[in-house]
């Protein structure tokens, strides 16, 4: 190894080795076994491996092996850190807030309990950048979330840097006044609390874009989806200047005379020349489809002995035709009464290829419905399963069938403009006696202080919209991956607390918050709130279609979302066993076909009461033929009971 393999695995100037990609590709068992691997190379320096997906999966991987004494393990608990965070910096956050601005003590302690944004991603920015700037670890190796939720971890620096910009303005009156009373103005413990946590994100930000101390590998497989949403990932880091130099293929099928491997060769193989395409400056390399988990120490730390660089000339023979789609014990279709249907599942399991054939199947079967398939997923896959264009506006794809991939973000950047916009005009017609060099900037910063989360439940809040417009009957949504599936079903509750304080303060301060409109769509988003918590529990009208494949760590987190429907009172009557390996003569599919087996088992028998569908793999199921013939395999005719 010391001549072959990643370079990430030999450069001892590292100091944070980031893996990160679509949902379900082997970040998790990348991650894990680069920090086993550093651990026992130099036994004398200590490492520090993480994970920042709301949905871990470190213990699952490793399995209860245990650990070189050199490497520590660490899963973040976002809620726990936030609450250490509140307790040692909330009463500084309350005093900066009450030296500068209006509102009353009760006011800025309501903004301030809901309103620190990211969350799960500033959490996990802020500690890491403290165990960098402490120099504890030679490295600091993180398994990310899937990549919609990490852009935002790695979008952090701007994000933490409006957010101090608006508790510098609530300074700056302060500030000001003092010096004008007193003739001058000595920094005291807040003006330090803001420069220290301005300069450790300004640190990080240097860290992350410097090529010596940092890398981000890109982890995917040769699938379509996973390469498209690797080349948007590409194009991310380099926007953001992040340095990338290596990328991770994962799961390649060997070169056999078995038809499965044959047709799965074929398919990566144009696969990774697409990659070449378009991925220049950056080694690929591969690494096999084994035929057991990759789990526990002594696997893992093997792991990169199978790795080999990949060219761009190793063209398998054309692709056979593929055979068509098999589903053993198909469900019956979503009953009529059934409006909200969710696709939900750990990533990379094909919730959204499901939800774009159920979607089709709807359409075939129930002529006159209008049916809207929607994506909150933060890395919108449509376009690509579907083949066509899928944008922000409604996109017609075939008679009564509708979808649509928010841009959330977006949504969000729309409000704070018209916010922006009727506060200038407000404030431009209000009394003299009202500080406008200052109290303006506080106010025009509130929405900077907003929950974390508000984006996405935005983007929600526009398909509710559609769906009591009466235009559409059915919504098909296409969710994000299970940890922030779970998040995003639980943030209604606290947004709901927000909104309720901001309307708190247009009533009490109803001088100044003149806002028609901003008012009007806030209104709008508490009842489209209301009513999508109405009807997520309304089992007659709402299912969750939960969607895993046959690997132990996608039982676990299969187990997790299952506990969340039941704690949330949603219905999720269906479970597809997605990707299973057909039976075979060929050793490695025998292998797999085994050890899927055993999780069936498994799965059978902790879910006996919800129906599990065995969808096998079919090749390419991308395009809307392809969609239409696995929609037709995927459900057998009859009513939901």
């Amino acid at each position: 190894m010391d001549a072959a393999g990643p370079a990430f695995l030999r450069d001892r100037a590292l100091r944070l080795l980031l893996f990160g990609g679509k949902g379900g590709v082997g970040k998790t068992t990348c991650a894990t076994a680069t920090a086993l691997s550093l651990a026992r190379r130099w036994p004398e320096s200590s490492y520090l491996l993480v994970s920042t997906d709301p949905a871990h999966s470190l213990a699952d991987s490793l399995a209860g092996s245990p650990l070189p004494p050199n490497l520590t393990v660490t899963e973040l608990d976002a809620e726990e850190r936030l609450a250490a965070f509140k307790s040692a910096h909330g009463a500084k956050l309350e005093e900066i807030a009450a030296r500068g601005t209006f509102l009353d003590d009760d006011d800025i302690h309501r903004l301030l309990d809901l309103s620190l944004p990211g969350l799960d991603e500033l959490m996990a920015f802020l500690e890491i950048s403290g165990w960098i700037e402490q120099e504890r670890y030679a490295c600091v190796i993180v398994d990310t979330a899937p990549w919609g939720h990490t852009l935002r971890l790695l979008e952090m620096p701007e994000l933490i840097g409006r957010w101090l910009g608006a508790l510098d303005a609530l300074l700056a009156k302060h500030r000001y006044m003092k010096k004008l009373y007193s003739g001058a103005y000595r920094r005291d413990e807040l003006d330090r609390f803001l420069l220290d946590l301005a300069a450790s994100v300004e640190r990080m930000k240097k860290i992350l874009r410097d090529p010596v101390r940092c890398r981000f590998v890109p982890v995917t497989l040769a699938e379509p989806l996973s390469v498209a949403e690797t080349a948007g990932l590409m194009d991310d880091l380099e926007q953001l200047k992040i340095p990338v130099t290596e990328l991770v293929v994962n799961r390649l099928y060997p070169d056999t005379d078995c038809p499965v491997c044959a047709d799965g060769r074929a398919g990566q193989a144009r696969e990774i020349k697409r990659l070449h395409d378009q991925v220049s400056g950056c080694v690929i390399w591969g690494l096999p489809l084994f035929p057991d988990e990759v789990r526990g120490s002594e696997r893992l730390g093997g792991l990169w002995k199978e790795a080999a660089e990949l060219s761009d000339v190793a063209l398998v023979p054309p692709r056979p035709g593929s055979a068509p789609p098999r589903v053993d014990q198909a469900p019956p279709l979503p009953a009529p009464e059934v409006t909200l249907l969710i696709f939900a599942g750990k990533g990379g399991v094909g919730k959204t290829t499901l939800a774009c054939a159920t979607a089709l199947r709807l359409t075939r079967e129930r002529p006159g419905t209008e049916i809207l398939l929607f994506s909150t997923d933060p890395a919108h896959s449509l376009s690509a399963c579907l083949d066509r264009p899928v944008g922000s506006e409604p996109t017609r794809l075939c008679p009564g069938l509708t979808a649509m991939q928010i841009d959330a973000r977006a949504e969000l950047e729309t409000l704070k403009r018209r916010y922006a916009a009727e506060l200038g005009r407000t404030l431009a017609s209000l009394l003299p006696n009202l500080d406008l060099t200052f109290d303006r900037e506080v106010m025009e910063r509130i929405l900077d202080l907003s929950p974390p989360g508000l984006d996405e439940v935005m983007a929600l809040s526009r398909a509710m919209e559609l769906l009591g417009g009466g235009t559409y009957h059915v919504l098909i949504l296409d969710a994000a991956p299970t940890g922030h599936l779970i998040r995003l079903l639980e943030m209604p509750e606290l947004i709901d607390r927000w909104l309720k304080v901001f309307f708190g303060l247009f009533l009490k301060y109803k001088n100044i918050f003149r806002l028609p409109g901003v008012s009007e769509r806030l209104v709008t988003l508490s009842k489209d709130l209301k009513r999508f918590q109405s009807l997520l529990t309304d089992q007659a009208r709402a299912s969750l279609y939960a969607v895993t494949i046959l690997t132990e760590m996608a039982y676990e987190e299969t187990r997790d979302l299952l506990a969340a429907c039941e704690r949330m009172k949603v219905s999720a009557p269906v479970l597809f066993l997605n990707l299973a390996t057909p039976e075979s003569d060929c050793p490695l599919c025998s292998a797999l076909r085994r050890r899927e087996s055993r999780v069936e088992g498994k799965v059978r028998d902790a879910f006996p009461a919800t129906h599990q569908a065995l969808v096998y793999r079919g090749g390419d199921f991308r395009g809307m033929e392809r969609l239409d013939g696995l929609g037709r395999a995927l459900y057998r005719a009859g009513r939901e009971t």
